[in-house]
């Protein structure tokens, strides 16, 4: 009896030695990762860095493999390929994981509504993620996602925003700048009001969520909120639905929001200005955090790799090696201090904007 009494407590120790970490409710979330671009079929080595922050949490913003294919087969394979990485594995035993998509995990380059196979990519992407069968995700379109962190005083709002499943078809014809302006992409502002970016039943859940209390707010977009000039992929894409973005987190009242992006395989921090004409009575920052282990492509004719992307609103200086991001938020303060950093392979700080929670809220 006692040998078997043995092996069953035995049993129960292993499987809580391996069982991966879960998110609670109650303690303070202090240091938050976050990062986007992971071609499945290279060396990941970032994660041991990842992993050295001890964060309590990752937020994967998409394009968390290059999947684009109709075929599911093989949209599941090229997943194995990424739950097989060493440091991924390390990183789930580490901290647990929330994910949003972008184009190339949702099944194809710049897609949008008009991708055929979104309801099977979906439970996929459902699937790799462990999300649990009676989660409101599997009943319904879309993978956007929200949940508060943290006892009261301390909270932290998570809001995981699906630019893809709903997303209106994008309109070329972007027309270039003076030469030495940046680079740019190829996309030219859609103004169509009945054009969207995230579908009726998303933007009413997000109003929903925005009314919800919390201290910091951060939400993760798969693509950038605040640059709205490079023509590349962006919010502003969508100029009417960038600003009602921006009406709703100002009309809601919702006070300390973070933006969180990627998609652009390089790091930068964007800030929109309080007075902006779009602005939500505070400023705006959007940290944007790309790519995990596939560097920047923007070359210069000469072959130059730093070549300047336009953004205005640009705070410091663009990084284009791999990297990640991190939000550190010390609430020892009777004014909490955030840290919003761009951390190199290494996991060296490369660009940062430190503030307090009480400037992000409005100013009489």
């Amino acid at each position: 009896m006692r040998k078997l009494q043995f092996w069953v407590l035995f049993g129960c120790l292993l499987a809580l030695a391996i069982a991966p970490p879960v998110i609670g409710a109650d303690a303070p979330y202090s240091r938050i990762t976050f990062g986007a671009c992971a071609r499945q079929d290279k060396p990941q080595p970032i994660w041991d860095a990842v992993v050295d922050v001890q964060p309590q949490l990752f937020l994967f913003l998409g394009d968390n493999i290059y999947g684009d294919s109709e075929d599911m087969d093989v949209l599941r394979a090229k997943y194995q390929l990424l739950g097989d990485q060493p440091g991924y594995r390390k990183l789930k035993q580490t901290c647990p994981i929330v994910a949003t998509w972008d184009d190339h995990d949702y099944g194809a380059n710049d897609a949008g509504v008009e991708y055929p196979k979104k309801r099977e990519s979906q439970q996929i992407f459902l699937d790799f993620f462990g999300v649990s069968r009676d989660d409101p995700r599997r009943k319904r379109e879309g993978v956007y996602h929200s949940q508060v962190l943290g006892p009261p005083g301390q909270r932290v709002q998570l809001i995981l925003l699906d630019g893809r499943y709903f997303r209106s078809p994008l309109k070329t014809g972007f027309q270039p700048g003076e030469p030495g302006d940046g680079f740019r992409g190829k996309y030219a502002p859609n103004s169509d009001p009945e054009a969207t970016m995230l579908g009726a039943a998303q933007w009413k859940w997000l109003a929903e969520q925005l009314r919800i209390p919390a201290e910091v707010r951060l939400i993760c977009s798969g693509i950038q909120v605040v640059p709205d000039e490079h023509g590349s992929e962006i919010w502003g894409n969508f100029p009417l639905e960038r600003r009602r973005l921006l009406r709703l987190i100002r009309e809601t009242g919702a006070n300390g929001v973070v933006l969180l992006s990627g998609d652009r395989h390089l790091a930068e921090i964007s800030r929109l200005p309080a007075d902006h004409s779009d602005g939500v009575g505070y400023p705006l920052f959007d940290v944007t955090s790309s790519s995990l282990n596939l560097p920047s492509g923007n070359f210069t004719k000469a072959g130059t790799r730093f070549c300047n992307e336009i953004n205005s609103y640009r705070v410091g200086l663009t990084y284009f090696d791999v990297n990640f991001g991190s939000v550190l938020i010390d609430w020892s303060h009777p004014d909490p201090v955030l840290r919003l950093q761009i951390r190199d392979e290494k996991g060296d700080v490369v660009l940062q904007q430190r503030l307090k929670l009480s400037q992000l809220k409005p100013t009489p």
